[in-house]
């Protein structure tokens, strides 16, 4: 007697609107994708001045803000420090030299305090920024101002469907998601670990377990650790 095996189709709800591609891999993989923006950002509008030597970018937002920037010419002659992959690329492509990126923003801080101590930063940042960069930048006396450039809205959506799994992308994207949903026993699966630690600080100890952190902080990554996952 051959037992009949039902295939039973797995859903993820993305924080985020996954690219076509990127969600044509899940789709592939016969994952069902649920897909909503949790946060939005703007850029604002800002002054640049008292400029230092060196510019810190944590992340694309604040070098697509300051792209629309009249000085923008000026602020190519900068070295640049940054935070992350795409945004090492996109500063790249726009004319940017980039002396040194990371994956998180805690150790971008430990190069630069080892290696730049002597050097002048501006750090162009958003509104909802982690204060990893800050805090270690202050507490090893180096030279930085801060300029807000771009900001984060909160916009948290109700998801009534059950789902198996939920990507995170940002600490903000885990606050909008908790001020309409809560947790029941999905697999979480995070960008990185500062979107990790988010989650952690509302889990109880049991389902701690459920969060799965990307190897590599990038979006490709963490859709291929969802493949692993499932499959």
């Amino acid at each position: 007697k051959t037992k009949e095996i039902m295939s039973v189709k797995t859903t993820i709800l993305s924080t985020k609107i996954l690219s076509p591609i990127q969600k044509q891999e899940l789709v592939k993989a016969n994952i069902e994708v649920i897909e909503a923006e949790f946060i939005k950002t703007e850029n604002a509008s800002f002054e640049i001045k008292n400029l230092n030597k060196n510019l810190i970018f944590t992340s694309q937002n604040a070098v697509l803000s300051i792209l629309q920037h009249p000085t923008i010419e000026d602020l190519k002659q900068k070295t640049v420090f940054c935070v992350g992959l795409k945004t090492k690329e996109l500063l790249n492509e726009n004319g940017f030299t980039v002396e040194a990126y990371t994956g998180y923003a805690e150790d971008l801080a430990e190069i630069i305090t080892l290696v730049y101590s002597d050097e002048s930063f501006t750090f162009f940042s958003g509104n909802l920024r982690r204060d990893t960069l800050p805090e270690m930048l202050t507490e090893n006396g180096i030279s930085f101002n801060e300029i807000k450039v771009y900001d984060t809205t909160l916009t948290p959506h109700k998801i009534s469907e059950k789902v198996d799994g939920i990507l995170f992308f940002s600490p903000s994207a885990v606050t909008s998601y908790l001020k309409k949903n809560t947790l029941a026993n999905e697999k979480l699966f995070c960008i990185g670990n500062t979107t990790a630690d988010a989650l952690r600080n509302v889990l109880s100890e049991t389902k701690i377990k459920n969060i799965k952190t990307a190897y590599q902080p990038s979006v490709e990554n963490v859709i291929e650790q969802v493949i692993e996952y499932y499959t």
